[in-house]
Formats: C-alpha cells, structure tokens, sequence
C-alpha cells in the first residue's frame, strides 16, 4: 500500500508533469504560428513526451493502492519574445522539476518506501536528460545569435540539434 505522504508527494508530481505538458503546448502553437516549424514539432512532441510522464505516475500510484488526482491546470503563457525565452524557460522549468523529483526521492527514503523510490529513478535519469537538452538548445541559439539565416537552419534542425525525433 502507498503511504499517504508518498500517494500525495506523486500526485504533486502528477501536476507539474501536467502542467508541463500544457506548457509546451502552448509554446509550440506560438512556434508554429510565427513561422518556426522545426521547433513547434519538437515542443509538440515534448508536451506528448510530458504527458506520458503523468500518466506514468498515475498508472503507478492507482497499481500500489492510492487514487491519483487528475490536476486542474494554470492557463500557460500564450506569447513569447523568441526562441531564447522559450528554451530559458524550459530551463528553468525543468530544475524546478529535477527538484520535485528529487524531493519525492528523498520523502521516499525517509520513510523507507523502496518500491516507489527505484520507481522514481526513472524521472532522476530523465531530468538529467531533459536539462541537457534545454542547455544543449540554449548553446545553440546562442550561437545563432541575431543572424536570421542561421536562425532559420536551427529551426529546420532542431530535432536533431536536440538528439531527439520525439523519444
């Protein structure tokens, strides 16, 4: 059976990954409708990489005995001032979730919930990902810079700019 504070600690979780994947798809329909493509189809296809994430953690605490919560969700940001803001964000969102998860992880290990931390080490292993790649963009638009030319081939290769076809 969950402990209470662990079903609750992963029905916190459940909301952040919800919320995530409501984010990015908000910011993909503001890629995809100021002409960047590539990056709108990369952040489409992390807002669906995000949801799965939640149901992941819903399917989990329904199988060890909790109720996971389906989370009312805060309406995103719907404008940004470019793809440097967008990928700072996700930076920025994504420790925000390294430390829920890290959090989770450590309720898990003070009340001697083994099962729902080795299941939990999936997400550790995962915002390690995640941050590299929010990182790995940044460098790239740095690159980029103002130069609208090279903007426009980091938009059609994005996907692999970032290592990833949607995994």
């Amino acid at each position: 059976m969950l402990h209470e504070q662990i079903a609750s600690a992963l029905n916190e979780q459940i909301k952040l990954e919800a919320q995530s994947s409501h984010t990015y798809l908000a910011m993909a329909v503001w890629a995809e409708t100021n002409g960047y493509d590539g990056t709108a189809s990369f952040l489409y296809e992390h807002a669906e990489e995000e949801r799965m994430h939640m149901l992941k953690l819903m399917r989990f605490v329904n199988e060890r005995g909790g109720v996971a919560a389906v989370p009312p969700l805060t309406a995103p940001a719907l404008d940004y001032a470019g793809l440097e803001v967008i990928f700072q964000s996700i930076l920025e969102h994504e420790t925000q979730v390294t430390a829920s998860i890290n959090a989770v992880v450590d309720q898990c290990l003070s009340l001697k919930d083994y099962t729902t931390h080795n299941f939990m080490q999936w997400y550790v292993a995962e915002q390690i990902e995640e941050e590299a790649m929010a990182r790995k963009v940044l460098d790239k638009l740095a690159l980029v810079g103002g130069d609208r030319g090279a903007l426009y081939l980091f938009d059609r290769d994005i996907l692999s700019l970032a290592g990833t076809s949607g995994a």
